[in-house]
């Protein structure tokens, strides 16, 4: 595990209505026990920016890649992207976990591409934690809204600095989906109605 992610950290600041987790039940059997299914278990992450799957109410479990999308003439795609489970969705893309090596893939169907965003689990769950804390916990002060913005551009590259040295893959290049999410957040976007960054911007 990369990073130390725990459901009591998670519980004490989101609550735990907001924390999604899937079951056993929803993966094969051979990959139950596995590190990322456990945190996915156990451990759950926030909603909201990402958006966990479900699992199917009539089979109980996740849908494969082979689902949502046909990989076989997709770009850069592992021979066996299609048996992998998908997890949840973010931004324009569905996540899916590789069982055997843990990581975490970004599948977008309208670029036709397979990409590496977490080398495991615990770094999904890092960085969505921390962004979507920053979105509900970020206020706009007295300092004027330049210097609000600055210095919730310092917040942002915090946890992109932090989280690269440990796994570089979420913010790789200026075009992973967490790039651009964190660009977003940077120039003051994706605040929900009634959170204190949305009330300090827009009233």
């Amino acid at each position: 595990m990369l990073f130390d992610v725990t459901r009591d950290v998670l519980a004490d600041t989101f609550g735990e209505d907001r924390l999604a987790t899937l079951p056993a039940t929803a993966f094969p059997p051979s990959v139950a026990d596995t590190e990322g299914v456990r945190l996915l278990r156990t451990v759950g992450v926030p909603t909201g920016t990402l958006l966990p799957y479900e699992s199917s109410a009539e089979s109980g479990g996740l849908s494969l890649v082979q689902d949502v999308a046909d990989t076989e003439d997709f770009e850069d795609a592992p021979p066996d992207a299609g048996s992998w489970p998908v997890i949840g969705w973010l931004l324009n893309a569905h996540l899916a976990l590789d069982p055997g090596s843990g990581k975490v893939y970004a599948v977008d169907t309208d670029e036709e591409t397979v990409q590496e965003l977490h080398a495991d689990v615990s770094s999904l769950i890092h960085v969505t934690l921390h962004f979507q804390r920053v979105l509900e916990e970020f206020t706009f002060g007295d300092e004027g809204e330049e210097a609000g913005f600055e210095r919730l551009d310092r917040e942002v590259e915090r946890i992109r600095k932090e989280t690269s040295s440990v796994d570089p893959l979420p913010f790789l290049h200026d075009e992973t989906l967490w790039s651009v999410i964190g660009d977003e957040i940077a120039m003051g976007q994706r605040f929900a109605d009634g959170s204190p960054g949305a009330r300090s911007l827009y009233g």
